[in-house]
């Protein structure tokens, strides 16, 4: 059978005060009032029957995310006791889903990123699975055709592409997956035509990356083969708390996905963002034209430019004057007013406030 995984465990600093330890980026509601999670939940539906898509999340968001897709049956969202990246999230629902469904096929996909049109991610998603089913060795990541040079995101190179029987996308080698690179090496990997951004999703067979794990991540098996001989009975939870722990701590691309030798790939030739900080709003909301980026019920901007303006509170009015280049993020209890190219300091400050005593404001 076909599940669909969805990745919500990230916290989003870099969207503070919005974002909260209890509130992560992934429910917070800046798209129309959409939360990214809804929204990728929304993309998967017509791919995927509801009781086979699974959220996995911290511990601590386990109930915002439950409230925010009530749809979903209760145990469909597995609480992470502690944060271990990538690997020991995916080995988690792997190791879980294939104690039940041995030739389970699992999508992974993340929350916190905007993908337009939703039909070019619900085409590739099929098209995977269809793929993994008939050559269940393989492993499928999808990577997003690069619209510039970008420093900020790794890289995927890929070669081969051809058609495959019942799939509308070609199916690519993967040659070489490549980390973030500087600016001469990002034109070059764009001027080639052969490397596309890594999206960080993938589709494979649950039994497929459980054996890659093993290969490539042995110090897993125990943790992971003790959670699973537990799951679904009185000592669930003590095992998971008691196992998720000792799960390596790295991502699956640096686990597994650089290592193996069975990668394909499938190209995304869509809109793709991944929603990480204030200025990613520029790239999904119209601006004014002063080129300002206001989300906010109510606000009254006198002579300001090239500001970001975000609010949850629909009837919270904003009020500025002569503001040039500045954030300003507002919260019930908390307000950020930072200038545009200082915003990749965030996490400094929340340390400062957490050294200051204000634990209660993250």
């Amino acid at each position: 059978m076909n599940y669909a995984v969805i990745m919500a465990g990230g916290t989003g600093k870099r969207l503070w005060p919005l974002s909260r330890q209890k509130r992560p980026k992934q429910v917070l509601e800046l798209l129309d009032g959409q939360t990214l999670l809804r929204c990728c939940f929304e993309r998967l539906r017509p791919v995927f029957d509801t009781r086979n898509i699974i959220v996995l999340t911290n511990a601590g968001y386990a109930d915002v995310v439950r409230e925010n897709l009530s749809e979903l049956p209760t145990s469909n969202v597995i609480a992470e006791p502690a944060v271990r990246d990538t690997a020991g999230a995916i080995g988690l629902v792997s190791a879980i889903l294939s104690k039940y469904d041995p030739e389970a096929a699992i999508a992974v996909v993340t929350a916190d990123q905007i993908i337009e049109p939703a039909e070019a991610i619900q085409k590739a998603l099929t098209d995977g699975l269809t793929y993994v089913n008939d050559n269940p060795d393989d492993m499928i990541t999808f990577g997003i055709q690069p619209t510039f040079a970008s420093t900020g995101l790794g890289y995927i190179k890929c070669v081969n592409g051809e058609k495959y029987p019942n799939c509308q996308n070609e199916v690519y080698c993967v040659e070489a997956f490549k980390e973030k690179p500087d600016e001469t090496t990002a034109k070059e990997y764009l001027d080639t035509g052969q490397y596309f951004w890594n999206s960080g999703m993938f589709v494979w067979k649950a039994r497929t990356i459980l054996a890659n794990l093993a290969r490539f991540l042995p110090a897993a098996t125990e943790p992971l083969a003790k959670i699973q001989a537990d799951w679904d009975g009185p000592n669930q939870q003590q095992s998971l708390k008691e196992w998720f722990v000792k799960l390596p701590k790295i991502s699956i691309d640096y686990a597994v996905m650089e290592k193996a030798d069975k990668v394909k790939a499938i190209k995304l030739d869509c809109r793709w963002l991944d929603m990480g900080s204030f200025a990613a709003l520029a790239d999904i909301i119209n601006s004014d034209k002063n080129n300002n980026v206001v989300v906010a019920g109510q606000s009254e901007l006198f002579d300001c430019k090239n500001s970001i303006i975000v609010t949850e509170d629909k009837g919270h009015l904003i009020a500025a004057i002569g503001l040039e280049n500045m954030v300003v993020a507002h919260s019930p209890d908390a307000t950020l007013v930072c200038h545009v190219d200082q915003t990749h300091r965030l996490k400094e400050l929340l340390d400062i406030i957490q050294q200051h005593g204000g634990e209660k404001f993250l």
